[in-house]
């Protein structure tokens, strides 16, 4: 069968109180019993002292112990005296007596032998010295009590046990109530938490839980609703990557297909011009493709990085020699500011020039013709490489910085697709920085344009 948690909690709170019971209730009885035991050892022990007296002077009368020598019943009249009270009945025995410690003494000679009394009574047991004119001439004993043997002792016993056993069972009682109100209010609890997680499985990605307490099962349902919220960006993100993709295949595609449909129908001609001009929309197509892949492997983690030490400025130098004749052709003026010494860090060299190839192209694709491009790099007391890029007009309002590094986002139409970027390059750019541990952000430049700020770490 099986149990729900309700149950179980239930049950092992109520096996565990009935174990504490138990043990308790062994352990208290048998310290009562010892306990009990000693108070009636106690009371004989007086007893015995009230019957010091009569003991002697019954020595001093008879000289000797002859009249008590194994005379039972003389001891005993000796031990309970019948002294009439003024109502003419005989005086009830001592509350000492009620204790049967009467049928436990003996009288035993100087060398312990027995003159009368309880056979048992020898050396172990509890002894009182009968001493006459300064000299030992008896001794009085009694056997220890081992069980309780008065009927009023029993009864008194027993009511203590019946009331321990009472306590006990009550106690478990009420701990299985609030066990089970317990196990109830936590149940509640979580199914509240289980039925939320059914519904963020059927795709309910709105789906939140009440946070109605600051214990673990509220830190449960705090972290449950930063899932949910992280799986409904998620879902967002994906919506609307899918719906960017689809917009910026569907555009060049349609391009294309009246492009053909016109060479079809013989209004455009079939030369060179139109094939090179087809070329080229394939040609872009293919880098969007690319781009595509490219950035599913840098933010699923699985782009393949070698890390090994590397100077940056060496690749900063083969970045702006490899980029320099384009931006020549295109009316830029580039200029780099690159310390003559090593910049030492632990990367990729081929993913870090990808990163200036993409930052470049980016600065050259939305500059002004006749603007210029500056790019910088220096050390930071901190232990970071900081490296900037900086370009002129047109530049980026302050509210659409921090978009830039998403997918496909675009500031405004002076930053487009006619002029061949796929919208994806900054967003691969933060991917290969945060995986070289560092940081990118994107500000203003002083030159009129926008800023691309990035911190590396310095190797050691």
């Amino acid at each position: 069968m099986r149990l729900n948690i309700t149950a179980k909690l239930f049950l092992t709170m109520l096996i565990t109180c009935a174990l504490v019971l138990l043990i308790n209730s062994l352990a208290g009885r048998i310290s009562f019993q010892r306990g009990f035991m000693d108070y009636l050892n106690e009371q004989g022990v007086t007893r015995m002292h009230e019957l010091l007296p009569r003991l002697q002077q019954e020595y001093r009368e008879q000289g000797g112990w002859q009249r008590l020598q194994d005379n039972l019943p003389a001891l005993g009249v000796l031990m309970r005296p019948a002294v009439p009270q003024e109502t003419g009945r005989p005086q009830a025995p001592p509350l000492s007596d009620q204790t049967g410690a009467i049928f436990r003494l003996a009288l035993l000679h100087p060398d312990y032998s027995m003159v009368t009394g309880n056979p048992e009574a020898g050396r172990d047991s509890i002894l009182v010295p009968v001493d006459v004119d300064g000299a030992t001439v008896g001794w009085l004993a009694m056997v220890p009590f081992q069980q309780v043997l008065a009927a009023g002792d029993v009864r008194f016993y027993d009511a203590q046990l019946r009331a321990w056993w009472i306590i006990g069972t009550s106690s478990v009682l009420l701990a299985a109530l609030l066990a089970w109100l317990l196990a109830r209010a936590l149940l509640r609890r979580l199914r509240g938490v289980t039925d939320a997680t059914q519904r963020l499985a059927e795709g309910d990605f709105s789906t939140r839980v009440p946070v109605i307490a600051r214990d673990e099962l509220g830190t449960l349902a705090q972290n449950f609703n930063l899932l949910a919220q992280g799986l409904e960006r998620n879902e967002s993100a994906r919506r609307t990557l899918m719906a960017d993709i689809s917009h910026e295949l569907r555009t060049p595609l349609a391009v294309m297909r009246a492009d053909l449909e016109a060479m079809q129908d013989g209004i455009s001609p079939v030369d060179t011009e139109s094939l090179a001009a087809l070329h080229r929309q394939v040609g872009q197509l293919g880098n969007l493709v690319e781009d595509l892949h490219e950035l599913s492997l840098t933010e699923a983690g699985t782009l393949a990085y070698r890390y090994e030490p590397i100077d940056l400025a060496t690749v900063l130098h083969a970045s702006v020699a490899s980029m320099a004749a384009r931006f020549e052709a295109a009316g830029l003026r580039l200029r780099a500011a690159i310390p003559d010494e090593a910049l030492r860090l632990m990367g990729d060299e081929r993913r870090l020039l990808q990163l200036l190839t993409n930052l470049l192209n980016n600065a050259l694709r939305y500059t002004d013709a006749g603007g210029q491009v500056r790019l910088a790099c220096d050390r930071s007391n901190g232990g970071w490489l900081r490296l900037s890029i900086e370009d002129s007009a047109p530049g980026v309002s302050d509210d659409k910085l921090p978009r830039l590094f998403e997918r496909f986002y675009r500031a405004d139409a002076s930053r487009n697709r006619s002029s061949g970027g796929s919208g994806l390059g900054l967003a691969i750019c933060r991917n290969i920085v945060e995986a070289h541990g560092g940081r990118i952000v994107a500000g203003q430049s002083p030159l009129g344009g926008l800023r691309i700020s990035i911190e590396l770490p310095e190797a050691a």
